[in-house]
């Protein structure tokens, strides 16, 4: 594999190429990954797109960087821990775009000038991101066909100078790798067949949305958040085509609001945010819990607390995720664990909170949400999603919307069915919905709420496993990629390594998890939160071996496969 950072500043078009980059690695029959980081003021400022490309499917990043290509050093030097180099690494600039910054040059990597300003402006109405795109193509073998390609398709419609343009542009950056001696070093695997198969190309936004429309979702309302907008901006013209609706509203008390309001109409619902609007919604929430409508929340975290880092990832919603809500309120909360797993892990949510009447809570985060993947075609699923719906009642029979019954989970009549009017809110009641206050009303609808969650089989979706032996790394979310990249290591030099990446994170499964790590002696826990909020949450629900350690750290930096692997070393040297 081969890892490649594009850099530059706002409206230079770095993220423009690597985009064209991605797409043609996938037309090509290769694999892809790609991530991206912007400054602070998020649109006009520095940015960089990080590719990671390989000829089987890619799910992190590497540890180092082999090439980095900039179109200009505006403030990239701000960037210098999100890309780390290496001596073996090669950095490109262009001579009139002034010498690299410090903070990359101290990497020791080895240094090329190619002036693709220059070789832009020689062509009418070229662009230097193109040039750029050609040279990284040339640098690792990718067909340049592949690229002409992807512009056709992109640009064709801008008209046939346009189109010229950029092809020329695509090529000059081509022939410029051996016209400057860049050399073949990272090469992707020369002469060897690429992979076999359709690719998909998709961020985890996307894939969240058609995973929620897949599982049902109907409505959606919402209001734009840093860094959730994606699956709305996907959302509304998809729901459209199925006969659903995308209402942007005035904030998230809205919006959640909103979505409960359609539920109890009927419509399974859904609303994205990130953590201050996950936040703002926990009140409703309670409210949802306690009148058992079901509704999805997807949250993509991002640093925290407070407005935090919007554009950089994190893993520290957990604890509010779990725990927000006041008084005792159980409900659903869902992770998943790559790019192709937000599909399934939103569509399961779907399902789980159709089925058990709850609310779900999906925690995707900014490292695979806004995370673009070239990958093989997902298998389809195929959930039994079915909202237990009251019938008619006949004159003489009384509707118990709450009745107490031995799984949970009660008929939930959908409004103007005959004989079957209640009211949903949040004061505790009895069997038919009339708020009560006495201890064993209360007692019973706890119980209740409760039962359905732990009653329910889950199955093998709670979690992943891979591997086997004495030593495992337990796991979640997006530091579930670098946790097997690390684990794959172990596994090439012929040690044993268990991956667990728990997928169900609430209601626990205590059964499952002493099942998936029985003989194991040895855990490391991983994990993005400055507080290991992971660690203590397993610490508080499951058995763990006495031997068991947590690596954490606060966002914005991505947990390295090297980094667990010089945990498990430290402590076998201890």
């Amino acid at each position: 594999m081969v890892s490649i950072v594009l850099a530059g500043s706002g409206g230079a078009g770095a993220i423009s190429a690597a985009t064209v980059l991605l797409e043609a690695a996938g037309m090509a029959g290769w694999y892809a990954y790609m991530t991206r980081s912007v400054g602070a003021q998020i649109r006009g400022g520095e940015t960089a797109a990080m590719l990671r490309f390989g000829i089987e499917p890619v799910t992190s990043h590497d540890d180092r960087f082999h090439v980095l290509l900039a179109l200009d050093w505006k403030n990239l030097g701000n960037f210098a821990s999100e890309m780390p180099l290496c001596a073996e690494s090669l950095i490109i600039g262009d001579p009139e775009q002034g010498d690299v910054p410090e903070t990359l040059a101290a990497s020791g990597a080895r240094q090329a000038e190619v002036p693709m300003a220059q070789i832009a402006q020689s062509i009418p109405g070229g662009r230097g991101n193109m040039v750029a795109a050609g040279v990284i193509a040339g640098l690792i073998g990718l067909p340049l066909e592949a690229l002409v390609s992807v512009v056709v398709k992109s640009l064709q419609h801008k008209g046939d100078k346009v189109l010229a343009a950029s092809n020329q542009a695509l090529r000059a950056g081509f022939d410029a790798v051996d016209e400057f001696g860049l050399g073949t070093a990272f090469r992707l695997h020369p002469g060897r067949p690429a992979g076999p198969g359709k690719r998909w190309i998709v961020t985890g936004n996307q894939a969240t949305g058609l995973g929620a429309i897949r599982g049902g979702i109907r409505y959606v309302a919402a209001y734009p958040i840093t860094p959730a907008t994606e699956v709305l901006e996907w959302m509304g013209p998809s729901l459209a085509r199925v006969g659903g609706a995308l209402v942007q509203v005035e904030d998230e008390l809205a919006a959640i609001n909103q979505i409960i309001g359609a539920s109890y109409g009927g419509v399974p619902s859904l609303t994205a945010t990130a953590g201050p609007g996950l936040s703002l919604m926990t009140e409703s929430l309670g409210l949802a819990v306690a009148s058992e409508i079901p509704l999805v929340v997807v949250d993509v975290m991002r640093g925290g607390p407070s407005t935090g880092i919007p554009a950089k990832s994190e893993q520290s919603d957990l604890n509010i995720a779990l725990h927000g809500m006041h008084g005792d309120a159980p409900h659903l909360v869902l992770a998943p664990n790559s790019v192709p797993d937000c599909m399934f892990t939103t569509h399961w949510a779907v399902h789980l909170a159709e089925t058990l009447q709850v609310p779900a809570l999906v925690l995707s985060d900014q490292a695979i949400g806004q995370a673009r993947a070239v990958l093989d075609l997902p298998a389809e699923v195929v959930f039994p999603t079915r909202r237990v719906v009251a019938s008619p009642q006949t004159e003489g029979e009384k509707y118990q919307r709450y009745a107490v019954t031995p799984s949970g989970i009660s008929p939930m009549a959908i409004p103007g069915t005959p004989g079957c009017q209640y009211t949903a809110e949040g004061l505790e009641h009895n069997p038919a919905g009339a708020p009560s206050s006495r201890a064993e009303d209360h007692a019973a609808q706890l119980d209740k709420r409760a039962r359905k969650l732990d009653l329910y089989d889950y199955g093998d979706a709670w979690a992943d496993l891979e591997g086997s032996g004495e030593c495992a790394i337990v796991t979640w979310g997006s530091c579930t990629g670098p946790a097997l990249e690390a684990a794959s290591r172990w596994w090439r030099d012929g040690a044993e390594m268990r991956v667990l990446s728990i997928r169900l994170l609430s209601p626990v499964q205590p059964r499952r998890f002493a099942q998936a790590l029985a003989g194991v002696d040895r855990v490391l826990v991983v994990e993005q939160s400055h507080s290991a909020q992971f660690y203590r949450y397993l610490r508080a629900h499951y058995e763990l071996p006495q031997q068991c350690r947590v690596f954490h750290r606060a966002g914005p930096l991505p947990v390295r496969p090297e980094e667990i692997c010089a945990q498990f070393s430290q402590w076998s040297n201890a």
